[in-house]
């Protein structure tokens, strides 16, 4: 493949480990933490299995984080696990990882993030309808487990859409504007998160639901068998709650020390979440009989923390978490679309995107078309109403390539065993080792469970597609059809 001929020019270093650290806490707490343990009891059915999907979720995403730092400290580069993927395995296997992120993981998850984010306004703006504006909505029938998609706009999507575009804007004007953003929201939400912890834990302790969740209770599931298969398909919504911690390796680059930052902010960022989701669950089952919480976030009924609050304080607790919540997922995407534009930026440097993506803005040093491209699909994916759809099979996706990009770091200890490692992975080879066997097996879980099995066959599908994209992609290249200078 050509190199690319384009001018080189330095990103800001302007990142420090606090922001850094801030980035990955801030990336992973979004919405989930507030609504996906009901979904979760409701698969596994006893308080005990809950706490255990969400710690196990924890320490797989650990493992991972401590995987990745050796690899974050041996390139410290922007674009993080794209360029991981492509030193360890080969370029095929980095354009993948790129293409699926563009595609939906990064992008979906942003446009699934910002609907919150409007969706919880409204709660405090009744004016902000979820409700399709007449004559520009149409639906689409798919088979099931989709089944049918409302195309159009709405009030809270164009909000949701707005918060995008503001969040773009700050993005481009510059990495130092943006770290404090990030640092500030994510101090605001884990103050938030631990406020929640702490009322559920002190203030809004329920005798009918310590006896409903505790004591015989705790493993009790109503005669309903929980096998493996059922707490990895359980999964997906804690995962899912934890992903993104990932993130703060794509924007390699412009942090002030990257060989020794990136690996202290995710394995300490990762701990953080870890402990405050624990904490939160916790606080849930001291708080709501078993039976409430399982009722919670459905159709009919308010999102679990949103109960919660509603609770220990009435009516008010409804607003409260409306707050809480559009803070978390605000500043949750600004780290999402900060880090995701960085990967596009390094595919362009690569000749695997558009060379416009490959170029800093001369005034801001941030790669601004890539940002803009990043919004503008994240945007489609507001209007197109699948977001919800796409993240179903965004984990199946994700937890791919974190198993191979831990395949990834064997490879880069044979092929290169003399190479500089400023950090080593822990407990080496074990550590990795146990990291993908855990990663392969809850893949193998989501194939297999009933409920996830189509979306990560879908996922798996998308994943593949981009095979015969990547060479068509160099084909264009050699033969000059796409500009590389």
């Amino acid at each position: 493949m050509a190199t690319t001929q384009q001018p080189q020019t330095e990103f800001l270093k302007a990142i420090s480990r606090l922001d850094a650290t801030a980035l990955v806490v801030g990336s992973m707490i979004g919405s989930g933490i507030f609504i996906v343990s009901a979904e979760i009891l409701r698969e596994v059915h006893a308080p005990g299995f809950l706490l255990l999907v969400w710690a196990v979720s924890g320490v797989v995403t650990l493992m991972g984080a401590l995987t990745y730092g050796e690899l974050a400290a041996m390139f410290p580069k922007a674009g993080g696990q794209y360029v991981y993927l492509r030193e360890g395995i080969g370029p095929l296997f980095g354009y993948l990882y790129g293409w699926t992120l563009f595609v939906v993981i990064q992008t979906g998850t942003i446009a699934a993030v910002a609907v919150a984010f409007a969706r919880f306004t409204s709660v405090l703006w009744p004016q902000l309808s979820p409700g399709i504006i007449a004559g520009l909505g149409t639906i689409i029938h798919f088979p099931k487990p989709i089944g049918d998609i409302l195309v159009g706009v709405s009030p809270q999507r164009l909000f949701a859409i707005a918060s995008i575009v503001l969040l773009t804007w700050i993005n481009v004007r510059g990495v130092r504007t943006a770290a404090i953003v990030q640092t500030t929201f994510t101090l605001t939400k884990t103050a938030a998160l631990a406020a929640l912890i702490v009322l559920g834990l002190a203030v809004g302790r329920n005798a009918a639901a310590l006896a409903a969740n505790f004591g015989a209770n705790f493993w009790a599931t109503g005669g309903v068998a929980v096998g493996a298969t059922a707490i990895g398909a359980a999964m997906v919504g804690s995962l899912f709650s934890m992903d993104a911690w990932n993130n703060v390796g794509f924007a390699s680059g412009e942090l002030k020390n990257p060989e020794r930052d990136l690996p202290f902010a995710m394995a300490m960022g990762v701990l953080v979440v870890t402990t405050l989701y624990l904490l939160a669950n916790v606080a849930y089952l001291n708080v709501l009989p078993r039976e409430a919480i399982q009722l919670a976030s459905t159709e009919n009924y308010p999102p679990l923390g949103t109960a919660a609050l509603q609770a220990m304080f009435g009516s008010a607790g409804l607003s409260i978490m409306a707050v809480a919540v559009m803070i978390s997922t605000f500043g949750c995407n600004n780290g999402l679309i900060l880090s995701g534009a960085r990967v596009y930026w390094a595919m362009a440097r690569d000749n695997l995107f558009f060379k416009t993506a490959g170029v800093l803005h001369p005034q801001y040093k941030t790669p601004a078309v890539a940002l803009v491209v990043q919004a503008v699909w994240t945007s489609v994916l507001c209007l197109s109403g699948t977001y919800n759809q796409l993240l179903n099979f965004v984990i199946f996706a994700a937890l791919v390539f974190y198993m191979l990009t831990a395949i990834g770091l064997f490879a880069l200890r044979m092929k290169r065993p003399t190479a500089e490692r400023p950090v080593r992975a822990p407990l080496y080879p074990w550590l990795p080792a146990a990291y993908v066997a855990l990663t392969a097996l809850i893949a193998i879980a989501l194939l297999v469970a009933p409920d996830t099995r189509t979306y990560s066959f879908l996922g798996l599908a998308l994943v593949l597609i981009g095979v015969p994209v990547y060479y068509l992609w160099r084909r264009a290249v050699r033969n000059g059809a796409v500009a590389t200078t």
